[in-house]
């Protein structure tokens, strides 16, 4: 697991680098003006989801390790495809945004947290010495402050920006899959195995969310647009965050608890692209 030791950390900066490149301050302001929108979605992510992952794990009777591994993609924030994709789905794209914006940042406490509880929960035992605020720390270095570099450049370079803005949307999209293909292709002798063992899981957790995210979104949040970002943010995680936790945490052990990750980042791009396949052809 060469390639996500060394590779997922320097992809997971520029693609959060990219995402502060897309924010402005108004978008942390949008949250004070649309709670009940931005409220359903950071509830039904942060503390749904791996509700739900957790239920998955106790109910199938998973091995520690995946059930461990399942937690850590289901506690990862929504990933900047997210962003992409609910703009395919005629969502509503600034609220996504502003979600995966305020997620990822809350991460670097959440994470942590979420991983260690279910590590103690689940009795593994980790090899390398490491705490929750070391984790906190690497994860504010990689995700916050490439955040702040990225809103900081928009904001001296506010023209330049906009008008890449699509091209730097593509650029973070294209690293998220240049990580996971990297790791396919080292890992191809295994991916059959990952999918047998854990793709029902992914499968499962990644429907679930989608289905409760959508219909929690239908009766709680303000219209079609926003029950369709929500149901989207829930379906499609940050892999690649996933990826550099469970790298920091169990070093080369890990690439046990790494299939789940594997699994879902394959799984949640078919799901999500069938997701608004359906919701083009029913309006």
């Amino acid at each position: 697991m060469e390639i996500a030791t060394k590779i997922a950390p320097i992809g997971l900066a520029l693609i959060m680098l990219g995402l502060g490149m897309s924010l402005t301050i108004q978008d942390f302001i949008r949250v004070a003006k649309i709670p009940k929108d931005f409220l359903v979605g950071f509830v039904c992510q942060l503390v749904l989801l791996p509700i739900i992952a957790l239920s998955i794990a106790l109910l199938l009777n998973l091995p520690a390790e995946l059930a461990v591994g399942l937690m850590l993609i289901a506690c990862a924030p929504g990933g900047v495809t997210s962003n992409v994709l609910t703009k395919f789905a005629n969502g509503d794209v600034a609220l996504s945004i502003t979600l995966t914006a305020v997620v990822s940042l809350v991460s670097i406490i959440s994470v942590p947290f979420i991983i260690f509880t279910s590590i103690d929960f689940f009795g593994i035992s980790v090899v390398k010495e490491i705490s929750m605020t070391s984790i906190a720390l690497k994860m504010f270095l990689v995700v916050t402050v490439p955040v702040i570099i990225g809103m900081l450049i928009k904001h001296f370079a506010k023209n330049f920006i906009d008008k890449q803005a699509s091209l730097i949307q593509k650029i973070s999209v294209i690293l998220f899959m240049l990580v996971f293909a990297a790791i396919y292709i080292e890992e191809w002798d295994n991916i059959i195995s990952y999918i047998v063992n854990a793709g029902l899981v992914a499968l499962l957790l990644n429907i679930s969310m989608m289905i409760i995210g959508f219909y929690i979104a239908k009766y709680f949040a303000s219209g079609v647009a926003q029950q369709r970002c929500i149901s989207i943010e829930c379906g499609l995680q940050n892999g690649t965050l996933a990826l550099f936790v469970g790298t920091q945490i169990f070093g080369e052990n890990i690439t046990t608890f790494i299939v789940p990750t594997a699994a879902y980042a394959l799984i949640m791009m078919v799901t999500s692209i069938i997701f608004i396949f359906i919701l083009k052809k029913t309006t």
